[in-house]
């Protein structure tokens, strides 16, 4: 029978649900293990697709195009789980299949209650996953314990081990054990507290796992296990990482969390494999160079609203045993301070998607100036869109150009909605999502980085390249190197004769892991390594 691991949190949110179980993911899957990755989130919001990057951070699109929650980067990023829209359910979801239910008649007149109604509908969801190739089930429950939102997925968990059997199922719960620097003390009353408020619902936790800043003495995590009714191996301490994210999965190795699901589950494992992981890590921690991108963007004062962006650069600087150092500009910053003040030194420049007028003049100046500085430049969604709409006013002399999402009633549309989107009036889950085909021009930069002329690339976004000014720019030298294989959609622009100037309107960033970066990504950190030695040998600032 397939096992069940929940992970819930306690104490405080942003503790890193996603990231441990995702690293739990991976550790078993090292012990030859099949896993499923799930995360469940209480928020009404059918998906994050319409919520601002400001409060959610990145909406993560996947494969079959659902609009998830960024932890599903994580789950991708360290596991071999195949994700789809059963990875990833809200209570917005929940609530919408039971009311579709009972106005359909299904529950033949009887009265529609959490209990048993959404309870039991949760606990479909998550049973989907358990199939008879799947070892391990690992559910992660968005939220901390004790938010009302949350109570009817922790009821439907609670019931999981009566449905399947206890010895199938297991609970992580990932707590906060904060230090006082005034008491020079670390406090364990939070985290009892927070298993307190779980047994009353009745759930009692296998695991604990303490999250802090610095090393817990074994008199503190015997306090917890004692106070907390959970055996003195199965605290885990989880200190917070030095140097990568990438480090947790060794972490937890070290201390024996993966011995311990694999007896409390009687998993049929194979001895672990973490030798490669290893020497990623040793990349990681003992880099050859250092090289500095610029990313360009909207949402810079919020980290996850860029996540995977992010984490593709590093795990691009990690295949060029580089260390990437980011530098998170404002894009409405550039109008304001000047190109020349905020983009010197820069080794590469990066723009990223977002909605929106906010910003767009910035990000086209920041164009601008990788163009005509021969600086590598990766343009990424709307960093397509801007790099046309740049092309078009300073090279082909079309001063008004525009993208008609920006502007209706520019002259010049170079970017406009697709014909599709003119009627759509919901904006959730009505843009251009998922996976996409592709076809690259044999020969071209981006042909080069993939090794073949056939890809398939994720999607978000509702505007195009206008195709009536296809002629005028090719001329020109911006040249579209990347097409729908209808042949209708262009998807990839570069400028063949700049040291690296490639846009996409798609998201590559979906697709790096750091033991496999984006070939996009790698090639442009590899070009701005180039430009950085170069300026280097030649004394250039």
């Amino acid at each position: 029978m397939t096992k069940h691991i929940f992970v819930t949190g306690g104490v405080v949110s942003s503790l890193g649900k996603g990231l441990t179980s995702a690293s739990i993911g991976l550790v078993l899957e090292r012990h030859g293990l099949s896993v499923r990755m799930q995360k469940l989130d209480p928020y009404i919001n059918v998906d994050p697709g319409t919520m601002s990057p400001y409060q959610h951070g990145e909406v993560y699109v996947l494969d079959d195009g659902a609009e998830t929650d960024l932890d599903l980067g994580h789950y991708e990023r360290f596991t071999n789980s195949p994700l789809s829209r059963e990875s990833n359910y809200t209570s917005g979801q929940i609530y919408l299949r039971v009311i579709e239910r009972e106005r359909r008649g299904e529950y033949l007149g009887r009265t529609v209650q959490v209990i048993p109604h959404v309870t039991d509908q949760i606990k479909e969801c998550i049973r989907n996953l358990a199939r008879s190739d799947v070892d391990v089930v690992i559910t992660e429950l968005g939220g901390t314990v004790g938010d009302i939102e949350g109570l009817p997925f922790l009821e439907a968990i609670r019931q999981i081990p009566l449905d399947v059997g206890k010895e199938n199922c297991l609970f992580i719960h990932l707590t906060l054990v904060p230090y006082l620097k005034a008491a020079r003390e670390a406090k364990t009353k939070p985290t009892q507290h927070s298993v307190g408020l779980l047994r009353q619902i009745g759930i009692q936790p296998d695991v604990l796992i303490v999250r802090t800043e610095r090393e817990i003495e074994r008199e503190h995590l015997d306090k917890i296990a004692s106070f907390c009714n959970v055996e003195p191996r199965a605290v885990i301490e989880e200190v917070d990482k030095e140097f990568s994210i990438y480090e947790v999965p060794l972490g937890l190795v070290d201390h024996k969390l993966d011995q311990l699901i694999i007896q409390k589950l009687g998993l049929n494992a194979s001895p672990l494999q973490m030798d490669d992981w290893q020497d990623l890590m040793h990349r990681v921690r003992h880099p050859d160079s250092e090289v500095r991108i610029a990313v360009v963007g909207k949402y810079i004062d919020h980290r996850d609203a860029y996540k995977s962006i992010y984490e593709a650069l590093d795990h691009a600087g990690f295949s060029h045993s580089a260390r990437v150092l980011v530098k998170r500009i404002e894009a409405e910053d550039l109008q304001k301070e000047g190109v020349d003040h905020l983009l010197r030194g820069i080794d590469g420049i990066l723009v990223p998607g977002g909605f929106g007028m906010r910003g767009i003049e910035g990000k086209i100046e920041a164009v601008q100036y990788a163009r005509e500085n021969n600086i590598p430049y990766f343009g990424i969604c709307l960093g397509m869109q801007v790099a046309v709409i740049e092309f078009a006013r300073n090279v082909l002399g079309l001063s008004q150009a525009h993208s008609t999402e920006f502007d209706g009633d520019t002259p010049d549309p170079v970017i406009c909605i697709l014909e599709e989107q003119k009627t759509v009036t919901d904006k959730g889950g009505t843009m251009r999502l998922g996976a996409q085909p592709c076809r690259l021009t044999e020969g071209s930069r981006v042909a080069e980085c993939y090794g073949t002329t056939e890809i398939s690339e994720r999607h978000r976004h509702r505007y195009e390249f206008n195709p009536e000014y296809e002629e005028r720019f090719v001329n020109a030298g911006l040249v579209p190197t990347g097409t729908h294989e209808s042949g209708l959609l262009v998807e990839v622009v570069e400028v063949p004769d700049h040291p690296w100037f490639v846009a996409v309107q798609f998201h590559p960033e979906f697709r790096s892991k750091p033991q496999d970066a984006h070939p996009l990504f790698r090639e442009f950190v590899g070009a701005a390594l180039k430009r950085h030695k170069d300026r280097a040998g030649s004394g250039a600032n």
